[in-house]
């Protein structure tokens, strides 16, 4: 079955409305995207989870936690940096990484799913 629409007239004032909600949000898409696609790699969105849990580790505490070699954690810290999700802290010979503040509040939401289904596993 071919799915065809049969509307028998558009609504140009919902169209136009509609695309203006879209051109004045595109910056906010923009960057949602952008979060999401590096976010939607499962190590990187492990080290997200980890970094807004933690505040802040380093890539050997990530390595550690994963059970990865440090070179293929800071590959994916360096694609998180790149995508400016990530900001790093240098002190002495360590980096230091947490997320930015202002991805927070677009991660935190998907944070609480991950902890929820975890606490409602937990007392079954």
């Amino acid at each position: 079955m071919i799915n065809t629409c049969i509307r028998l007239q558009a609504d140009m004032v919902q169209i136009k409305s509609c695309r203006e909600k879209l051109k004045a949000n595109s910056k906010s898409f923009l960057q949602l995207g952008q979060i999401l696609s590096l976010a939607g790699n499962e190590v990187r969105l492990k080290i997200l989870f980890l970094l807004e849990e933690e505040t802040e580790l380093c890539p050997c505490d990530l390595s550690d936690i994963l059970g990865m070699s440090i070179p293929a954690v800071s590959q994916h810290l360096r694609k998180l940096k790149d995508g400016d999700i990530i900001e790093a802290r240098k002190e002495g010979q360590t980096i230091f990484y947490s997320l930015r503040n202002q991805h927070l509040k677009i991660l935190r939401p998907f944070f609480k799913i991950i902890n929820q289904q975890n606490s409602a596993t937990q007392t079954v």
